[in-house]
């Protein structure tokens, strides 16, 4: 048996825990820039405010009902969501880590006449150890443990925040409850063209044949689906510790750049972070790829965004950030349209390998021990201190173009000087 956890609301939910007094009262949280709404409390969902919507055109609701609203505050939620992880690592042998607030248990070895039990124990033990509320489904696949979880959510009182699918009765009106668009991997779009068919709950997609999931299905994809919503595991446990083929490092800007030295900033920055990353992993990158979106209709109403990119290959792997800066300026100063309204920039490292197993160049010279050593120490005060204390003076000091966050809350557990007070 498989279990999903999933934190209820988990944005919103961490900016509940230093302030008790927002419980029961809506909540909402908003995206880079906060331009849209990401989370919500379930006050906020009763009052209409719908998921993914456009922050100004929400603004009088959220105003005339006394809607709590906050910028996203990654810092806090990264924290946050580290310990919960941490907390399931201690109470389960097996966690795989799908999102920054969802992670899939492997519940082998478990007694099949205590999971719910087991189960409760994990919420509560999990909800006392980091404040976080969660639902947990639980299901023979990772498939059904979705569905499971996500009626568990729907009715929290009914459930207590636990839904268990162990037989095919469990299973049987489980499936039925739930549109064929909220099973995982279906969506929207899929889900137009499976009604059109009349499959309209995940039952219906449940009982359709292999053959024809793998003809109207995206392949083995498709049958794979399937399997799954019949009980059969095909979708694997993964590693908790997967080493990342691919890093990206992107934001929107805070306002538009028209500048070629802010824009330079803003990718050495982000490139500054992808070399954290990929650092953190013990690798090396061998390909830098950079990207800008402008928007360069003048009317307010006119948005018609058009991405460009560009890529090098570099003589030899690096995970070393000067030299990854070095190689990407030339690449931003071709991408670079004076008078172009930039709104956003972002940085990709592929091609990557092991630190230590890295393919050198014969007429290009690797970086020595002393440079990895610096940027070691770089890592370590950036990473104790905080706020990039140490930065590349190309990444810039005052940074105009950083995203919008005028409502973002204090980083309670991860600055000295932004530490919660108990009075």
């Amino acid at each position: 048996m498989k279990a999903l956890v999933d934190c209820n609301s988990f944005y919103a939910a961490c900016e509940r825990l230093f302030k008790p007094s927002l419980h029961g009262k809506p909540v909402v949280v908003l995206s880079n820039n906060d331009g849209c709404i990401v989370s919500r409390t379930d006050e906020a969902k009763a009052l209409g405010i719908q998921m993914a919507g456009p922050y100004y055109q929400n603004k009088k609701e959220i105003e005339n009902n006394n809607v709590t609203v906050f910028s996203s505050n990654y810092h806090l939620y990264g924290d946050l969501s580290w310990r919960v992880m941490e907390t399931l690592r201690i109470l389960s042998p097996h966690v795989e880590v799908y999102s920054v607030d969802e992670s899939f248990l492997d519940l082998t070895g478990i007694d099949e006449n205590k999971l719910y039990e087991y189960a409760l124990f994990l919420k509560h033990t999990t909800e006392l150890w980091t404040g976080i509320p969660v639902s947990i489904g639980i299901a023979p696949t990772k498939v059904l443990s979705k569905v499971a979880n996500r009626l568990a959510k729907k009715d929290k009182i009914g459930t207590k925040g636990v839904m268990l699918l162990q037989n095919i009765e469990q299973q049987m009106k489980a499936l039925q409850k739930t549109p064929v668009e909220d099973v995982w991997g279906v969506g929207a779009a899929g889900s137009k063209k499976l009604r059109l068919f009349n499959i309209n709950t995940a039952w219906d997609l449940r009982n359709i044949s292999e053959e024809w999931a793998r003809k109207n299905l995206s392949g083995i994809v498709g049958v794979r689906l399937i399997k799954e919503l019949r009980g059969e595991a095909c979708i694997e446990m993964k590693k908790s510790l997967e080493t990342k083929k691919m890093i990206c490092t992107s934001r929107m800007f805070g306002k538009p750049v028209y500048d070629l030295n802010e824009l330079k900033e803003a990718v050495a920055t982000y490139i500054t972070r992808a070399g954290e990353k990929l650092r953190r992993q013990n690798s090396a990158a061998k390909t830098i790829s950079i990207f800008v979106v402008t928007n360069n209709y003048s009317s307010k109403y006119e948005y018609k965004p058009v991405s460009s990119s560009l890529y090098t290959i570099l003589p030899y792997a690096t995970s070393l950030t000067n030299l990854l800066i070095t190689h990407a300026m030339p690449l931003v100063n071709n991408l670079y349209r004076k008078g172009s309204k930039y709104l956003k920039a972002g940085v990709v490292l592929s091609g990557i390998v092991p630190d230590n197993a890295v393919q050198f160049n014969l007429f290009n010279a690797p970086s020595n021990e002393q440079n990895k050593n610096l940027i070691k120490i770089i890592d370590n005060i950036n990473f104790s201190m905080r706020d990039d204390v140490l930065k590349f003076a190309r990444a810039g000091t005052k940074r105009n173009w950083k995203m919008r966050q005028e409502l973002r809350s204090k980083r309670f557990t991860t600055r000295w000087e932004e530490l919660f007070e108990v009075k």
